[in-house]
């Protein structure tokens, strides 16, 4: 049985890679929900498998959106003033996020989330429609609008991209470099809240064998050690896709996922 959940595993981590790579999300809006039905069955106690799921989630962001990024970079899909503006923020607030997780109720959260995607998907499908963009804003704009991404992802145990890639469409960036400059700011934004997830996570009495704070390493190897291999196809992908074929694809799956977690 063990043997066949990693296997599962593996395959998430393939999937997870692709998507990544294609639409700069670090696969954290795949990870966490798979995770929450398959933890139970590595023995994983129900109070604190949703605080394990995003840890372990972010965990895997890190590596898979830094195999990611370096794709992108090595394809010049990046903007370094984007990323220099949205980073501070982000950093921040992937920190404060796994501080805010302690005491925010976990049964609100999907239900916040889940608004938060629907809206963004309903946007990026109206853009892509009518065009109409607006230039970036002040630096100061965007260094909390990094903060705030950068709380709701961690809390979400993703990297962001959903958040990021509309945010920076909707601003008038590329859609390739919004791509590969979310991937850049995404592995860091995880790496701030694994950290976070991981200090919280040795005050914790009732965690399992072979874990650092929440993250549950058997699950954290098996999907990066397959993800960070399939992430340069997602990229190939993104970089012969017409921007507008990606936008499309983007918003679908984002209101595929708006829809999953409202209802769920």
């Amino acid at each position: 049985m063990m043997f066949e959940l990693l296997i599962v595993l593996v395959v998430l981590g393939g999937i997870v890679g692709v998507l990544a790579g294609l639409l700069g999300i670090g696969g954290g809006l795949i990870i966490v929900p798979s995770l929450l039905y398959l933890l139970p069955f590595f023995d994983i106690p129900t109070e604190i498998a949703m605080h394990m799921a995003l840890a372990t989630s972010l965990a895997c962001v890190v590596f898979t959106s830094s195999s990611s990024a370096f794709n992108h970079i090595r394809a010049t899909n990046f903007d370094t003033c984007v990323i220099k503006s949205l980073l501070p923020g982000v950093i921040i607030g992937g920190f404060a996020g796994s501080f805010v997780a302690e005491w925010v109720p976990t049964e609100y959260l999907p239900k916040i989330f889940g608004t938060i995607v629907l809206s963004l998907a309903l946007q990026m499908f109206f853009s892509v429609k009518s065009g109409r963009n607006r230039t970036m804003p002040s630096r100061f704009i965007t260094l909390g609008a990094g903060g705030i991404i950068g709380t709701i992802s961690s809390l979400a145990g993703i990297g962001g991209g959903s958040l990021m890639v509309p945010f920076l469409s909707r601003h008038s960036v590329e859609m390739r470099k919004a791509i590969g400059s979310s991937s850049i700011c995404g592995a860091v934004l995880a790496l701030s809240g694994m950290l976070g997830f991981i200090l919280h996570g040795t005050n914790s009495d009732t965690l399992p064998p072979y874990s650092v704070g929440f993250v549950y390493l058997p699950a954290f190897f098996a999907i990066a050690s397959c993800s960070v291999l399939t992430t340069r196809w997602g990229v190939k992908l993104a970089s012969t896709l017409p921007a507008p074929v990606l936008k499309k694809f983007f918003a679908c799956l984002l209101l595929l996922i708006a829809a999953r977690t409202l209802i769920s």
